[in-house]
């Protein structure tokens, strides 16, 4: 990576105290770049003690400073003196917005902020953006049988509040870039990862992990007929760094998930793991209607309805080609994300 003599590369790691950001940073120190990370506030040791510890574990360099997507402070002294910059900060909803804009604008906006950063340090060689295959695979009229690629975009103006801003916060991004001047530019790639699940490194399961929670309460009395691409979060993280590495990925976005599993194949496979051990997984399959009388009262699952029905089908070819990325076996990545649930006190043990 450098010379002996040389200090590793800085990398700034925004949003650090978030699920994805927090495995991406243990992969940079796993393989001897020194990270730099952004959390909205210092003063909540909850959401940072365990990157400390996981840092002070693994015998590498971090740093924590205060930059929050919302506000122009502090961004330059976060980028300051860094080669790489892993933007992974975006809002991510628990429930339906009441105005699309609370997402919209910190996403796009924030991203900006980033970029803008970026552009005016100039340090940095490349960016990489956590994106989603929420744009990529979302508002489309020509039916659900097509497998999309990086070449396709989720069409905005058909989509819910959340594709929709992640569709507009990476086209805002490559329009960006595409826009500056040659000797301010530095180059990007993107991770457009499925619904990722995995291991949790402390209590906050975060919206993504929302879902196998419930099921482990058995907060649900069935399964709803949803679906998703699925990714573990440790495959997300070694995507980011691939993508930062390698020099063919500059200038491109990889899907970075697996084939279309229903929540009531998930739900199954929770309940063979963990149903011996006094769970009580529901298997059975949700009517609509129940859902729907559900959802009036659970904003989580309001924020489901959308995608009832709905097979999400991607391919992640790309990244394989050209990253020599692999994704594990789903089935590890759902009962692990169980089990540290469990560990950190998430789920009740049994």
């Amino acid at each position: 990576m450098t010379a002996a003599n040389e200090p590793s590369p800085l990398v700034l790691v925004t949003g650090a105290s978030g699920y994805i950001a927090g495995h991406c940073i243990r992969e940079l120190l796993e393989h001897g770049y020194r990270v730099r990370g952004t959390v909205r506030s210092l003063g909540d040791s909850r959401k940072t003690e365990h990157l400390r510890r996981m840092a002070t574990t693994l015998g590498g360099a971090l740093e924590l400073v205060e930059a929050d997507l919302t506000s122009d402070r502090g961004w330059r002294e976060a980028v300051a003196g860094c080669t790489y910059v892993q933007h992974v900060a975006s809002p991510f909803p628990a429930e339906v917005p009441k105005d699309e804009m609370e997402l919209i604008r910190p996403a796009v906006d924030g991203a900006t902020r980033v970029l803008e950063a970026c552009a005016e340090t100039g340090t940095v060689k490349r960016v990489v953006m956590t994106s989603s295959v929420a744009a990529v695979a979302f508002g489309h009229t020509d039916g659900q049988s097509a497998v999309r690629t990086e070449a396709d975009w989720s069409k905005a103006e058909n989509c819910e509040a959340y594709p929709k801003s992640k569709t507009l916060a990476e086209r805002a991004t490559w329009d960006f870039v595409k826009a500056l001047p040659h000797e301010r530019r530095f180059e990007l790639a993107v991770i457009n990862p499925g619904f990722v699940l995995g291991p949790l490194l402390n209590d906050d399961q975060g919206t993504s992990g929302e879902l196998i929670r419930k099921l482990m309460m058995r907060e649900m009395p069935a399964c709803p007929e949803i679906g998703f691409a699925p990714v573990d979060v440790r495959d997300v993280a070694l995507a980011h760094r691939l993508a930062m590495e390698r020099p063919e990925a500059a200038g491109n976005r990889y899907i970075c998930a697996g084939e279309h599993i229903w929540v009531q194949d998930i739900a199954k496979v929770l309940a063979a793991e963990f149903n011996p051990r006094g769970y009580r997984v529901p298997t059975g399959r949700l009517p609509y209607w129940l859902m729907w009388i559900i959802a009036r009262f659970d904003k989580a699952v309001r924020l489901a309805l959308g995608f009832v029905g709905r097979t999400e089908l991607v391919s992640a070819a790309k990244a394989e080609r050209e990253l020599g990325w692999m994704m594990r076996p789903v089935r590890e990545s759902i009962i692990d994300t169980a089990r540290t649930m469990i560990e950190q006190g998430v789920v009740p043990a049994r």
